[in-house]
């Protein structure tokens, strides 16, 4: 069994490598492009499993769903992320997109064969993309991020995982009872620090 200490910093281990692999493997990698990558990674990841690949929180803001502590970090990075990726500004037309550069090689060691497959099937669908098309899957009407944002109403609250599954799904309560024992470890895990 992982110790607590082991489980949160599993998760931080996952979220650089995920970030490296999408800035390896996507054309056009800006911080919107991965935000949206990661949401659509955690998400689908959590709809079929009851947990999120990397641990993170998202958030309803305007323009879509947002990683707020990876946002946060985002103007300084964390050494050990700033040991894996830059962030280079490059003009493109109008505005300076940030695209994610990566520096060391991703390691797919702490990922189950399942995440894999979900990143390396977001990266292939959305390799050649701008922002944009993305939207149609982040924004999706009564999607989780639509449902919490409702119109501004909500913004800025956090987006649950639970609606990422829906009603109708005939696993949906098995899911969710994971999902409730593994956010039992992870409680557990941050009173251990």
């Amino acid at each position: 069994m992982l110790e607590p200490r082991m489980l949160i910093s599993r998760n931080r281990e996952k979220l650089i490598n995920a970030v490296v692999y999408f800035a390896a493997n996507t054309q056009h990698c800006g911080k919107v492009k991965l935000f949206k990558l990661l949401y659509l990674l955690d998400f689908a990841h959590f709809r079929e499993t009851g947990r999120s690949v990397t641990g993170l929180e998202y958030r309803a803001w305007k323009m879509g769903p947002v990683p707020l502590e990876l946002a946060q970090e985002w103007e300084q990075l964390e050494p050990d992320m700033a040991t894996a990726v830059d962030i280079v500004p490059e003009k493109v037309i109008d505005y300076v997109r940030e695209r994610v550069v990566p520096k060391v090689s991703f390691d797919e060691s702490p990922f189950t064969r399942r995440e894999l497959r979900f990143m390396e099937d977001l990266a292939t669908r959305f390799r050649d993309e701008l922002t944009k098309p993305l939207i149609g899957f982040t924004h999706e009407d009564r999607g989780p991020w639509d449902k919490i944002w409702d119109s501004g109403r909500g913004n800025n609250e956090r987006i649950p995982y639970a609606l990422a599954i829906s009603d109708s799904d005939p696993n949906r309560d098995a899911i969710l009872e994971s999902a409730r024992e593994y956010e039992g470890i992870e409680a557990a895990a941050r009173r251990g620090r």
